[in-house]
């Protein structure tokens, strides 16, 4: 298992750093935009009235993520919403390394495609620093869920966060990942 390489990771190292230098007229290899980090947020708002929904919401981000979630709580109380101080509302992962590309690959050439009346994504998400986020409002999309299985359908905001300065650089990074941008 040790010598295994994602099939994005080999795609960036043989084929898209060479692009991105070449686009960008990088003169060190460092300065080539890579991917830093994937971060996978659930907010469970349900959770407030039933507890069950929180521990479903980790089993289900376990699966798609293949490493175990983070329970993320309430900072302040909220009596309007009738939420508490550390009240568990969601959870989230950070991938990093392998199972980054992994879960990218599965992103966009098996969840997207499933999505319906899917046209791409939009490239306008960029948050000035090289960062792309994205919203899926259902988490069935990804095929380690079982439809028939889960008690409740839950939208998931994925953060891909680049090395690249630029939300042109990150771009063009994650073209070569063959990312659907719309515009």
């Amino acid at each position: 298992m040790a010598d295994y390489t994602p099939r994005l990771k080999a795609h960036y190292k043989e084929t898209a750093r060479a692009a991105l230098k070449e686009e960008f007229g990088y003169k060190n290899d460092m300065q080539i935009p890579r991917l830093d980090k994937i971060v996978l947020n659930m907010g469970v708002g349900e959770a407030v009235s039933d507890s069950k929904k929180i521990r479903s919401a980790v089993a289900d981000m376990a699966l798609i993520a293949g490493q175990q979630p983070v329970i993320t709580k309430a900072k302040k109380s909220i009596a309007g919403f009738r939420v508490r101080e550390d009240m568990p509302l969601g959870v989230k992962v950070t991938l990093r390394g392998n199972r980054m590309y992994e879960f990218l690959d599965r992103l966009v050439t098996v969840a997207m495609p499933r999505i319906r009346d899917f046209r791409g994504v939009s490239g306008k998400s960029f948050d000035g620093n090289g960062n792309y986020a994205l919203g899926l409002k259902e988490h069935i999309v990804f095929p380690e869920i079982a439809f028939d299985k889960i008690d409740q359908m839950w939208g998931m905001d994925i953060a891909i966060c680049t090395t690249a300065t630029s939300d042109a650089e990150a771009k063009s990074l994650l073209k070569q990942f063959n990312m659907p941008f719309t515009s």
